[in-house]
């Protein structure tokens, strides 16, 4: 089916600005609406924005108004600091998706729902596959953060599909993503000046470069491909290779620490680490794509290791040192370090 009358949700960030762009600019798109709590910074051609929180019941009465047929759900957050607080990152992400899928299941004019998912759902443990399709279940559930946030909306999501099974529900599971304007943890994380990494870990990271991550969405919202799918750039890269070729000091700090790390990170606002993230810098992850390639029809044009090397160039991280910002990292570090000496080690 094509979409006629298409709802983006979380247009004030930068996915959900390109893609209301995207679509707007396709003359067979009759209407494109775009919604969030605030207004998007930049002009989203003819795009009309609606302001209106998804956790609000009048969601309902902007699909209905709008007679959609189309929904792509991008907002679901990934870190606490860019929606106000944990409580309100969850709130927007679980309760918000519960009412907007209300809101779909009783417009009789809705057809065909996209929602953006992630990979971290699998997880992180010494105990994973090398590679994980769409059919397998973590070795262990997430316990909190985005991650946690994940797997409850797939829940929902698959709940609504078995109410509405006339809906194409179509849900994409992306790895990280990196490129240019990519505002993530892992990019903060790998813009550090010295990169701390677990002593003793050498984790697997895969990565899905931004215009992939683009192309998958308007392919979903563009076409029928009802299901779930793993999206990725092939091949993975060791977190060491990748520091490596940022050209970054790394600096391993024992596994018993990696939470103290992490709460440092935070308190500094250098990057917005979870629990469950943490763990993917000891264990790392990876995700088969041949779903992706031979149900949903894409293959991605960057692997991993280019992906990488793209936001390496991006970042010109070669050439940028933040002197000051280094020996904020080291005075954290040497804070946390002592705090972690056995009792009588000389200081």
């Amino acid at each position: 089916m094509r979409p006629r009358r298409v709802l983006v949700t979380g247009v004030s960030r930068p996915l959900g600005a390109e893609m209301a762009l995207a679509l707007a600019a396709d003359p067979e798109i009759v209407d494109v609406v775009g919604v969030d709590t605030i207004a998007p910074a930049e002009d989203l051609g003819r795009t009309q924005f609606v302001r209106v929180d998804i956790r609000n019941p009048l969601i309902a009465k902007v699909i209905s108004t709008a007679a959609i047929d189309t929904v792509l759900h991008l907002s679901v957050l990934a870190t606490p600091l860019g929606a106000g607080g944990r409580t309100a990152m969850k709130e927007i992400n679980v309760i918000g998706t519960m009412q907007l899928l209300a809101a779909c299941q009783k417009a009789p004019g809705v057809r065909k729902l996209v929602v953006k998912s992630t990979t971290s759902i699998y997880g992180s443990s010494p105990r994973d596959p090398a590679l994980f399709t769409e059919e397998m279940e973590p070795r262990g559930f997430p316990g909190g953060g985005y991650a946690k946030d994940a797997v409850e909306v797939e829940g929902y999501v698959r709940g609504f599909g078995r109410r509405r099974p006339d809906i194409a529900v179509t849900v994409l599971r992306l790895a990280n993503v990196l490129g240019p304007g990519v505002d993530s943890p892992l990019a903060r994380y790998l813009d550090l000046p010295v990169v701390p990494t677990v002593l003793g870990f050498d984790p697997r990271i895969q990565l899905l470069h931004a215009e992939d991550a683009m192309a998958v969405l308007m392919k979903a919202t563009r076409e029928d491909h009802a299901g779930t799918f793993n999206v990725a750039g092939d091949g993975v890269l060791l977190l060491s290779q990748a520091i490596r070729r940022a050209g970054r000091p790394p600096l391993p700090i024992p596994f018993p620490a990696i939470g103290s790390l992490g709460n440092i990170a935070r308190r500094l606002r250098l990057v917005d680490f979870s629990s469950e993230q943490l763990g993917f810098l000891a264990h790392g992850r990876a995700v088969d794509t041949t779903k992706l390639k031979e149900v949903f029809g894409y293959v991605p044009r960057y692997s991993t290791v280019a992906t990488f090397d793209s936001f390496v160039h991006d970042r010109e991280l070669r050439f940028t040192i933040d002197h000051e910002l280094v020996e904020r990292v080291e005075q954290g570090l040497r804070g946390l370090l002592a705090g972690h000496r056995p009792a009588g080690t000389p200081r």
